[in-house]
Formats: C-alpha cells, sequence, structure tokens
C-alpha cells in the first residue's frame, strides 16, 4: 500500500501544472507516476526529459527495453504502461510476453536485444562479452548500444519510483508472465 498521496494540479509547483496541462494534451491524462514525481519540483521535469532524449532505436526497440527492464526490476507499473505503449509501437501480445522473458522470435536482432537489456539490468551493468557480441553481431551498433544503456537507466529510475511509493496504477494492468515463459 503507497504511504505517497498523488497529488492534483492544485497541488504542485506553477511549473508541475505546466506540466500537468501539457500531459493531459498530449496523453489525455497525467499517469499516477508522473503526478507522484511532480511531489519535487524538479523531478517530474528532469525525468520527461530525460525519457525523451534523441535515441538511434526505433520506438518499437525502445519498448522492448523498457519491457525487459521493468519485468527484470518487478515493476507492474511500468510493465502495464509499456504493455500498452508496446501495443502501439506494433508488438502483439505474445511478443510482449516473449520479450519480458527476455527473447523474440521476431527476428534475431531483436532476441539479441531482448536477451542483452536482460542481461545488464539483471547484472545491475555488468554484461558478459558473449551478450555484448551478440548485440553487436546481430546489427547494432556502438552508438544503438549506448542509447540502449542510457534507456536502460532511465527506465530503471521509473521503476525505483514506482517500487518505493506504490502508487496505484492506472493503465490496465499487463498480464502475469507465466514460469514456463520466464525460461
Amino acid at each position: 500500500m503507497s504511504t505517497f498521496n498523488i497529488p492534483t494540479k492544485n497541488d504542485v509547483s506553477n511549473a508541475n501544472q505546466e506540466i500537468f496541462d501539457s500531459l493531459k494534451e498530449k496523453i489525455g491524462m497525467v499517469p499516477n507516476l508522473y503526478a507522484t514525481l511532480a511531489h519535487s519540483d524538479n523531478a517530474l521535469k528532469n525525468v520527461l526529459e530525460a525519457g525523451s532524449f534523441k535515441s538511434s532505436i526505433n520506438n518499437k526497440e525502445q519498448q522492448i527495453v523498457n519491457l525487459a527492464v521493468s519485468q527484470v526490476n518487478a515493476c507492474n507499473y511500468c510493465l502495464a504502461a509499456h504493455t500498452a505503449m508496446g501495443k502501439g509501437a506494433g508488438l502483439t501480445d505474445d511478443q510482449i510476453l516473449e520479450v519480458r522473458a527476455g527473447r523474440s522470435s521476431i527476428n534475431q536482432k531483436l532476441d539479441a536485444l531482448a536477451a542483452f537489456v536482460v542481461e545488464v539490468t539483471q547484472k545491475r551493468g555488468h554484461a558478459s562479452d558473449t551478450a555484448i557480441a551478440a548485440l553487436l553481431d546481430s546489427g547494432y551498433s556502438r552508438e544503438n548500444l549506448m542509447d540502449i544503456l542510457v534507456l536502460i537507466g532511465i527506465k530503471t529510475i521509473s521503476n525505483y519510483v514506482h517500487s518505493v511509493t506504490r502508487v496505484a496504477i492506472d493503465f490496465p494492468a499487463a498480464p502475469a508472465l507465466e514460469a514456463q515463459q520466464a525460461s
């Protein structure tokens, strides 16, 4: 149970009120996780700016990273949000479950991405030479690798915010990942 209230627009700074307005205009709502970040005059802006960085990986690949990191970090909030976003990026329900389990049957490149992200997240940044080589050999560049690492870090921040605050999930729940899928 959360001990954090979810601030409303009237509870936050003027700068955060403007961000709330922008979020409502862009996505139709202020997600609870973002609203919770508005307890700080800086955190919400910083997280949104970090999450909107230019990247050499496409939206589908970004959602694969977000889903794999959130699964390893057991963040049900981010799993719910990125299941919806993953579908918007063209992933099917089965593909989303595969990615959460650290693999992808879409193609060898995305399979290497999912496996790499899971390993990096599980090992707190200490990827094996084999995982790095598999990612690069699959067609990702060193530039892509750096952007993947940055995204892993940004997603980990959101995962931690939810783990600490445990605010209510305001997206449809992500389906459970069955034990046989995770192997």
